[in-house]
């Protein structure tokens, strides 16, 4: 069973308004296919790390983020992993989100 899923592009819009909406700023730092593109988050955090979550699918179908970097990284180590995945995935999009607090506006469980 396929689990019914919004167009990547409006999903991205909706979730740079909802972080602007509670005091936070977000970009698009890379803009990918509008129908059917993956989208990865980078929180930037107050400790000048960041978290970087990537969108998975759990064993039932169900949308959740995962944390490929683990918790914490640095800008380069993610750089490095943002342009392989971006070799592999033409269609990604990635969202770049500034917060105080490190929140990440998402509903989905992060695991």
């Amino acid at each position: 069973m396929t689990v019914p899923r919004l167009k990547a592009g409006i999903f991205v819009r909706a979730l740079i308004r909802r972080a602007e909406v509670a005091g936070a700023h977000a970009y698009v730092l890379r803009k990918g296919s509008e129908e059917a593109g993956a989208v990865v988050l980078k929180l930037l955090r107050r400790d000048g790390t960041s978290l970087v979550l990537n969108q998975a699918r759990n064993g039932d179908g169900a949308l959740v983020w995962v944390k490929p970097l683990g918790d914490a990284s640095e800008e380069e180590k993610s750089r490095i992993w943002f342009d392989r995945q971006t070799r592999f995935d033409p269609d990604l999009w990635i969202v770049e989100i500034e917060d105080a607090d490190g929140r990440s506006f998402v509903d989905e469980p992060i695991v």
